[in-house]
């Protein structure tokens, strides 16, 4: 059978499922290795060295003037990516990124910040996949270490904190803490807008 192009990210759009053994899945491979080839360049360019950025460009197809990215990065899928203006991902973050990641306006990501938009399928875990976008919206901090699962939301203004692992959205202008996380403390919208 024949499949249009862009079909398998449809499917991922869609939550899948997707099929590995499928050609539409060909596609995915392709992009995958674009990807890791492209982190890999830029992971082995001197970190002083600004030219590792033209290897991230190319990774998102976007200019990253406003966008600062620490090495080592890893992402598996760079066409999944939108990254807003102001945004800061510190070094060894990683983008599990099929199901789409957004990160809007002014979101910094602490060092070792995992983001996973895709799942296994319990009874074909080698072959059947699900997916879910994640979103970080406007100013949300996350901290060290902090993991976000696949369809999850992080409201605007709001913190992660260290080591959390997030499964269910995060409401706008609070603190999540903990495995899973949980809200241990609501800040004031007004005096996050002026820290940031």
């Amino acid at each position: 059978m024949k499949y249009k192009e862009g079909y398998v990210y449809e499917l991922m759009d869609q939550g899948g499922p997707t099929d590995v053994r499928e050609d539409y899945f060909k596609e995915a491979v392709s992009e995958m290795m674009r990807s890791r080839t492209l982190c890999f360049k830029a992971n082995q360019t001197s970190p002083d060295d600004p030219n590792y950025v033209k290897y991230l460009e190319e990774l998102f197809n976007k200019k990253l003037d406003d966008v600062r990215i620490l090495t080592p990065f890893q992402c598996d899928f760079g066409n999944r990516v939108i990254l807003g203006k102001n945004v800061f991902i510190n070094h060894s973050a990683i983008f599990s990124a099929s199901g789409g990641i957004k990160i809007e306006d002014g979101v910094s990501l602490a060092p070792g910040v995992r983001i996973a938009t895709i799942n296994h399928d319990f009874n074909q875990r080698h072959t059947i996949y699900t997916y879910g976008k994640v979103t970080i919206k406007k100013n949300a901090w996350i901290g060290m270490g902090a993991s976000i699962m696949p369809g999850v939301t992080i409201g605007e203004n709001s913190v992660v904190a260290g080591g959390a692992v997030v499964t269910k959205d995060v409401e706008d202008n609070v603190v999540v803490a903990g495995v899973p996380a949980k809200i241990i403390k609501r800040l004031d919208s007004n005096e996050q807008k002026e820290k940031w």
